[in-house]
């Protein structure tokens, strides 16, 4: 008899448990929605969301800097940096071309990379005399806009890294064309003596 009721009252419970799974069944996961783009009743014009308000700009997305995105100052490719370059910068500007442009500019810009060992067209050295002169907004347009048989490389490098690469062709271009005489008064004394 001890059994009988044993298995009575787990038959109950087994019941009452079921019974409260399906009652506790979550309720959001079935609320009426629109799927994207789906046609609705809703709305007069049978759209199931409405456009963004004219003038709506995602947040962090305000490009108001435009010298920081387009490279340009009154249409004119800017002659400065718009924020002072740092050993942070250049390192980062290093990487990025290390990646993105020594395939074809080679690691020092002399535009004999591997891909142009290869049989591609070479690119111009970023030493000649044109491209020394260019300002630093020249060489953010280029990779923003590309340029001959260059692409574009907006979507592969943010504006940040775009201005980081165009501060390092800078320091390339100083470093292939430098002095002993431009180099600080410490560091002169130490050059010297590394290289006798």
């Amino acid at each position: 008899m001890n059994q009988s009721l044993h298995r009575q009252v787990r038959n109950i419970l087994l019941v009452f448990f079921l019974a409260s799974a399906t009652s506790c069944k979550q309720q959001m996961a079935e609320q009426p929605r629109y799927e994207p783009l789906a046609k609705s009743d809703f709305f007069s014009d049978g759209r199931s969301a409405r456009a963004p308000i004219e003038g709506t700009v995602a947040r962090g997305e305000l490009r108001d800097d435009q010298q920081f995105y387009t490279g340009n100052i009154g249409g004119k490719p800017a002659e400065t940096f718009p924020s002072p370059v740092t050993v942070e910068i250049l390192q980062r500007g290093r990487q990025r071309y290390d990646i993105f442009c020594s395939p074809c500019h080679d690691r020092v810009g002399n535009g004999q990379g591997m891909v142009v060992r290869r049989g591609f067209r070479p690119p111009p050295s970023l030493h000649i005399e044109r491209l020394r002169q260019a300002p630093p907004g020249h060489f953010f347009e280029v990779m923003t806009r590309g340029f001959g048989t260059m692409p574009d490389y907006a979507t592969q490098m943010s504006a940040a890294d775009r201005w980081a690469v165009a501060a390092y062709i800078r320091a390339l271009q100083l470093s292939q064309q430098a002095r002993l005489a431009d180099v600080p008064e410490k560091e002169r004394a130490r050059l010297v003596e590394t290289n006798p």
